[in-house]
């Protein structure tokens, strides 16, 4: 393992190994020292999993039948993602944590060995190809009850110094194209694991969203000479009604044809294309809009909002001065007692239907007294 790094923002970054050959990173701001072993038994890895193309529409599927046996929904006492205290033996081996990051012990992507390329396109003929990539786990506190909107201000700190930190680290890797941090919440957006955490995928092909907004966007700027989201963002700032916080370095706003009843996009104001690409003023005003958004989000309805929240970048490898770093947070819940499903126009033709304005959301979101 390499020894402490340090970070910006008074981070270190420590690297032990895990029982089974996993590395877990901590992401400290205190001072603290690692040194706790892991004392689980040995465990086989998980193989990888296999890449298959849908032909129809010219995308990649991961076919990751090992994850069916994975942890669903344990109790508190029995959650892996804990520290490890007494007789518990978690995935953190330490008595307790401010950020870490461990790969997925039940992977849909994993590194592959030896040399690696993607399969040739070529319709029905194509070959199947390995399911290359990294999955990640990110847990943002060792308070199991907690939630992002209950973090504190120097805890989302040192969160975004892990992401910018992983997005340095796995764009190194020869067969990484794109990397995409996110955190679901709730269980009616498919949680499996109650406590506060996200995941990074790090995907060795663009998935199909970000072909299409790189597409978009690389049109837009043949035409125009201008970059979509700068244009896309400006258009926000003048209108002005769906702004829903705003400081010196970010935006957070409900895009003008959202697509949920209830989505923000948080945006740093000069543009960059990645987490890494961040200055150190923009890192440490993120915190202060961050907490706000999660706030009002859940103070529309004065309960816990499911939500997905991801990062949207630029790919690793292409595509670095047409696409720009935002969050985008989305929640199905429109009504207290109702949520938006993704049925037959949404799920089957790809055709969104909003049944709230922008507008109006945004309005609400504002409305939250915090």
């Amino acid at each position: 393992m390499s020894p402490s790094q340090k970070l910006n923002a008074g981070v270190i970054r420590s690297d032990l190994a895990m029982a089974d050959g996993r590395t877990i990173r901590y992401y400290d701001s205190q001072g603290q020292v690692r040194s706790a072993k892991d004392q689980r038994p040995q465990e086989e890895q998980p193989g990888i999993g296999e890449l298959r193309l849908d032909p129809l529409v010219n995308e990649w599927v991961v076919m990751a039948a090992h994850r069916q046996g994975r942890v669903f929904l344990p109790p508190k006492e029995l959650c892996p993602l804990c520290p490890t205290i007494g007789e518990l033996l978690t995935e953190i081996p330490d008595s307790n944590y401010e950020i870490v990051v461990f790969d997925n012990r039940s992977p849909s992507l994993r590194s592959p060995e030896g040399d690696w390329a993607i399969p040739d396109m070529v319709g029905t003929e194509t070959d199947p190809g390995t399911a290359a990539g990294k999955c990640e786990v990110i847990c943002f506190t060792d308070n199991h009850g907690g939630s992002f909107a209950q973090l504190t201000a120097q805890r989302v700190r040192v969160l975004l110094e892990a992401w910018s930190d992983r997005v340095r680290e796995l764009s190194k890797e020869p067969y990484i194209h794109h990397i995409a941090p996110f955190e679901n919440r709730g269980e009616e957006v498919g949680v499996t694991l109650v406590h506060p955490h996200g995941q990074i995928y790090a995907y060795s092909y663009l998935p199909p969203r970000v072909q299409k907004m790189l597409a978009v966007a690389q049109l837009h700027f043949e035409n125009t000479g201008r970059v979509l989201f700068d244009d896309v963002v400006a258009r926000e700032l003048k209108d002005g009604d769906r702004i829903v916080a705003q400081n010196k370095h970010w935006v957070a706003f409900v895009p003008y044809a959202a697509r949920y009843p209830f989505e923000i996009h948080v945006a740093p104001l000069k543009p960059v294309a990645d987490l890494a690409g961040l200055s150190p003023e923009q890192s440490d005003a993120f915190p202060e809009i961050a907490l706000e958004v999660m706030r009002r989000l859940d103070g529309v309805f004065g309960i816990a909002m499911a939500y997905i929240a991801t990062w949207h970048q630029a790919p690793v490898r292409e595509g670095r001065d047409l696409l720009r770093l935002h969050w985008q947070i989305t929640s199905v819940r429109r009504a207290p007692g109702k949520l938006k499903y993704l049925a037959g126009s949404e799920s089957a033709m790809g055709a969104f239907i909003m049944d709230l304005k922008p507008e109006q959301s945004a309005g609400q979101l504002r409305d939250v007294v915090l």
